[in-house]
């Protein structure tokens, strides 16, 4: 099993069946690999262009276009990403077309998540974004408990309500870069929600609340005035 803290790889998959997204889900997080699920293309654009992720896995057939256009447009915008497409084409005129439009491997749907979850290993290894639990770096002082849905601080729980554990979560994964304030709405309360910047600020302030009550004298989360907000890992 591989680390589940924020040295864990991150995974975008873009599957609009439900059940086969909870399987790819349980097989990889189990294994210690974060993945954030997109039902539409629309959506796992806005979540790639907002979050740094070390791999795609993605449907072909999705409700809103081809899973292969956006793969052709990642790879002509420069994009180096593995991807590995998942697909009930599995002809070998599909698998060839999808290798030559820029997906890195291509897996016939149904599949064994064990099959699943050695692919996708091959291929953060490959792009030299994957690393074994024994070589991660020194743990951090704020770290994701993602299977326990919570967050550590010096190796204590944080208490955190639902809506701050995903707020600090995204936050800490990005760790350095600058989040706005659209970004985090939608990726916390959805493209349909009627919150508001507001709710982001209120929620941020309990937030830092909760933290300068832990680290006083520090200054975890940054404001960039008209940008959004970022996260600096304490010592």
């Amino acid at each position: 099993m591989f680390s589940t803290q924020t040295s864990a790889p991150r995974v975008l998959l873009l599957e609009d069946d439900p059940a086969i997204a909870r399987t790819i889900c349980y097989a990889l997080e189990r294994e210690g690999i974060a993945v954030t699920h997109s039902l539409l293309i629309a959506d796992a654009r806005q979540q790639w262009a907002s979050a740094a992720f070390d791999a795609l896995l993605m449907d072909v057939g999705l409700p809103d276009g081809n899973g292969l256009d956006w793969c052709r447009e990642l790879r002509s915008t420069g994009s180096i990403a593995p991807v590995l497409v998942l697909s009930a084409r599995g002809e070998e005129m599909d698998k060839v077309l999808g290798l030559e439009l820029g997906a890195d491997d291509y897996l016939t749907k149904p599949f064994s998540p064990r099959e699943l979850l050695a692919r996708t290993r091959a291929l953060l290894r490959r792009s030299r974004q994957f690393q074994p639990a024994a070589q991660a770096q020194p743990a951090l002082a704020l770290q994701i408990d993602e299977q326990g849905q919570r967050i550590l601080l010096h190796s204590q729980t944080m208490d955190l309500t639902r809506r701050e554990y995903q707020l600090l979560q995204s936050l800490i994964q990005s760790a350095g870069r600058i989040l706005s304030r659209d970004a985090l709405l939608e990726q916390i309360w959805g493209l349909g929600s009627e919150s508001t910047d507001r709710t982001v600020d209120t929620h941020i302030k309990t937030l830092r609340a909760k933290l300068r009550e832990r680290l006083p004298g520090q200054e975890v989360i940054i404001t960039h005035r008209g940008l959004g907000y970022s996260l600096n890992q304490p010592g």
